[in-house]
């Protein structure tokens, strides 16, 4: 391929001709429905309304061109919005100029280990926050978004240093609650939840095609905005009332400011940063993949990381807000018809032209109405049903998911993030030393080998099958020595032990000691060792150790082979010595 073909997106080699009306359309759809969700969300990250605008522009066209994702669109977020919030609230107060240039360091640091982690190829990175501490982050950081915006709800000034004492300020402060306000909020906050929960539903008994209804339904917000800015400009309601409005929004575009973060600043956001990024990664790639399995396309998930650090890093410049794949954008872009990031191009260049002339029609939206729609959609990423899934098929990732979930809402989302890894290395630990051991023997008339206590299996006198089915190393072994032992208590005429080794891919140097030691026991007690079907890398491995020429049985390629070698040598098998349960 020439220099060229790799400098162009894979996506215009060649572009779909067919499809140039739907993704131009789709754009400008997009750029008009996501402005209150971009105003609300840099409001929500305590950052000027345009900021929420501009990283609307220049990321977004970043990611478009070096992102894999056709659909997938980027810009602020929610749960970036309350990760800024989070971080800087504490080290300077929200709006100011410090807090502002924070936020651009914070986008410059996290943007900066995404794209280095693209570069390097450690889109696995991603992988390390199962989906129940994912499910539990985003649930956790959904309910403090959904308090952090009670007071907006209620016109309350509610105030105190961490979002418990805001709550409670505001439980307090209740009776305080501004009736103009609630005249606002209450309606909007109605028609927002009816229209997600119940107009798809209606318009599909009217006869509406599904996704033309969903379709309508992502319009409702846009449509509640807007009469609560009528409601507002026609009654006066912000300068005769006090109902909070966005304000001054600064009109046309602002220019790059390059700059690279001094080392107090570095110190202070290196871990939020690295935490922000590990987010962004699994949100982004978990998002991508998901839309691309729904179109039948493929995604790579580091030419993601590399498009959403590009896109931080612009931010950074432009715009001073982190930004990630945003799962109500990329609805929205799919919903309108979006199939190639041609789509996100044009929404951003309608945004300019927004920001350049139409800034001044926000300045009168109403805060308590963008409260609404931010609750609303908090709301929905509050995921019980994964709760409820985890708790019934695996408790210890259910309880990874409750444990990240309450650590983000009691104790702040770096340290429920840091809890939920916890949790997820606890519970990845605590199987790995649990590992399941079986007794088998043969099904009759086959080679196939099963668990005495579910299948009616033949075995051999004087001999015992056992599989275990997980790596060996030194965290598991004790269970595993226990269970031999138990085992050969239970059959006390046992002459020979066959360790059927089909799912060990792994054993660490502890494990060969320890079963170099177990030979050497159970030959003084007068039973053989035998080791079947190891995989190839575990052979390779103990070939170098002594248990090699030490064992006291033999090496036998499968289970099979050695109970007919067994067989062999002690007689006819005994069939059906086991009953299964």
């Amino acid at each position: 391929m020439s220099v060229l073909g790799r400098l162009v997106p894979a996506w215009l080699q060649p572009y779909p001709r067919g499809v140039f009306g739907a993704d131009l359309a789709a754009g400008f759809i997009v750029a008009v429905l996501v402005v209150p969700q971009s105003l609300a969300y840099a409001l929500l990250a305590g950052l000027p309304p345009q900021a929420g605008l501009y990283v609307s522009i220049f990321p977004a066209i970043a990611y478009a061109l070096l992102g894999s994702s056709r659909v997938q669109a980027v810009g602020p977020v929610a749960i970036t919005a309350i990760m800024t919030f989070s971080v800087l609230s504490p080290l300077a107060a929200p709006g100011s100029a410090p807090y502002i240039a924070l936020a651009a360091a914070l986008a410059h640091v996290s943007g900066l280990m995404i794209l280095a982690a693209g570069v390097l190829r450690l889109g696995f990175l991603a992988q390390l926050l199962s989906r129940p501490v994912m499910s539990g982050f985003i649930s956790g950081a959904a309910v403090l978004i959904v308090i952090s915006q009670l007071k907006g709800l209620l016109g309350i000034a509610a105030q105190g240093d961490s979002t418990w004492r805001v709550l409670a300020d505001l439980l307090l402060r209740l009776p305080e609650a501004h009736l103009a306000t609630l005249a606002l909020s209450v309606p909007a906050l109605a028609v927002l939840l009816l229209s997600r929960s119940a107009l798809p539903r209606l318009l599909g008994r009217l006869g509406m095609a599904a996704g033309r209804a969903v379709f309508v339904a992502r319009l409702m917000p846009l449509a509640v905005v807007a009469a609560g800015t009528l409601a507002v400009t026609a009654l006066d309601l912000d300068r005769r009332h006090g109902v909070a409005v966005v304000g001054k929004v600064a009109a046309g575009l602002p220019g790059f400011t390059f700059f690279v973060p001094d080392a107090g600043t570095l110190s202070a956001l290196l871990v939020p940063a690295f935490l922000m990024a590990l987010i962004g990664m699994v949100q982004c790639i978990t998002m991508a993949q998901a839309l691309a399995v729904r179109r039948r396309e493929r995604v790579d998930a580091n030419a993601e990381l590399i498009g959403l650090g590009a896109a931080n890093l612009v931010a950074a410049f432009y715009g001073g807000m982190p930004v990630g794949g945003g799962v109500s954008r990329s609805a929205v872009n799919v919903a309108a018809g979006a199939h190639t990031p041609l789509a996100g191009i044009v929404a951003a260049l309608a945004t300019i032209a927004l920001v350049a002339g139409g800034a001044q029609y926000l300045e009168r939206l109403p805060l308590a109405v963008l409260a609404a729609s931010i609750i609303v959609a908090a709301w929905s990423m509050i995921d019980l049903a994964a709760l409820r899934r985890a708790w019934t098929y695996d408790r210890a990732d259910a309880m990874a998911l409750l444990g990240t979930a309450l650590g983000v809402i009691l104790l702040g989302i770096e340290t429920g993030i840091g809890l939920g890894i916890l949790l997820s290395a606890a519970a990845l630990l605590f199987r790995a030393s649990q590992p399941h051991i079986a007794v088998v023997g043969r099904i009759r008339g086959s080679e196939h080998f099963r668990n005495i206590e579910r299948h009616d299996v033949e075995t051999l006198p004087a001999t015992l099958f056992i599989r275990i089915d997980e790596r060996l190393f030194f965290g598991n072994l004790a269970a595993v020595e226990a269970r031999i032992s138990q085992e050969l208590a239970r059959l006390p005429g046992v002459r020979d032990l066959v360790l059927v080794m089909s799912a060990v891919n792994l054993m660490d140097a502890t494990a060969v000691e320890v079963f170099d030691e177990l030979n050497r026991d159970l030959g003084e007690r007068g039973i053989r060792l035998h080791l079947a079907e190891i995989k190839g890398p575990v052979e390779d491995r103990l070939r170098r150790a002594t248990l090699w020429q030490a064992l006291s049985g033999e090496i036998y390629l499968s289970a099979n082979q050695a109970f007919e070698a067994l067989a062999t040598q002690k007689g006819r098998p005994t069939p059906g010595a086991h009953q299964p349960r």
